[in-house]
């Protein structure tokens, strides 16, 4: 019991079992409505599209996350210009953007003297190095994150169901697809810190995945996806450290495998429901 108590004895490990305990609350509100809306791909786009506006920061010395917030922003701003003014579909828009910021990002990167070090932060993360100010951000994070999804959560419904229908309802389909956006921005750019860009929507999408195979409610996935997230974070940093892996892709790794053993679990359940209900309708 002690080989999965003992990193948590130092300090370091403490703040990232909290930072990333406040990764995984926020990914798993923004997460449970990129699953909801099959919008996997602009997580991963935003992911990608950070790399260009952190990249210019590190090389200006200037806050990161003010970099990455800017790009990210940037980002989800021109996907709504191609949308509205090219007339190009949303998958389009987010491929077209999505090539381009990570193609500008290398430029800036292969420009570069000596950044070969904070590339490998910014793509796979440095949860260990988490200190008071980044949770003190991520907190914030978390509060912005949940009080836009709660005060937006009708006009989320509606537009999840039809989009047309929340128009005619008056819910403001706009607004509640740009505080969508928002939230997956708003998950992307606070988590990156953690896990990093490529990673982050590892995230992002599999505690919500897990989740979704026993709820049906949205709060209460959101409420099991924090739970699973958070279990995956401790548990990616218990590996991590007897395994000497990177504790950010250890931590989304197991997410993944969290996510796919739900979904065999659940697959188990049916099928052996479906045999015990079949004698039953037989004999009937």
């Amino acid at each position: 019991m002690t080989s999965l108590t003992d990193p948590f004895a130092l300090e370091f490990v403490q703040r990232a079992m909290l930072g990333g305990t406040l990764v995984a609350i926020l990914c798993a509100v923004a997460g449970t409505w990129v699953v909801v809306r099959g919008m996997a791909f602009l997580g991963e786009a935003l992911a990608h599209g950070m790399l260009p506006g952190v990249a210019l920061a590190t090389v200006l010395g200037l806050p990161v996350l003010v970099g990455a917030a800017a790009s990210a922003v940037a980002m989800s701003l021109g996907i709504g210009a191609l949308r509205r003014r090219a007339k190009l579909s949303y998958d389009t828009s987010i491929g077209l953007l999505f090539v381009g910021m990570l193609a500008l990002g290398v430029i800036v990167i292969s420009h570069a003297g000596s950044f070969a070090t904070d590339a490998t932060a910014i793509l796979f993360g440095d949860i260990l190095a988490i200190g008071v100010d980044d949770l003190v951000v991520l907190a914030i994070a978390v509060v912005i994150g949940v009080g836009a999804a709660a005060l937006a959560h009708r006009s989320l419904v509606a537009l999840a169901v039809d989009e047309r229908v929340a128009r005619v309802l008056g819910l403001a389909p706009r607004l509640a697809q740009t505080v969508l956006v928002g939230l997956v921005t708003l998950a992307v750019v606070a988590s990156y810190q953690a896990v990093g860009s490529l990673l982050v929507v590892g995230l992002l999408v599999a505690p919500a995945v897990a989740a979704r195979q026993w709820t049906t409610r949205l709060v209460s996935t959101m409420v099991l996806a924090a739970a699973i997230g958070t279990a995956a974070v401790a548990a990616g940093l218990v590996v991590s450290w007897h395994a000497a892996t990177a504790a950010g892709a250890t931590i989304a790794a197991t997410a993944i495998v969290a996510a796919g053993l739900s979904w065999a679990l659940r697959g188990v359940i049916v099928a052996v429901r479906r045999r015990t209900a079949s004698p039953v309708l037989s004999s009937a």
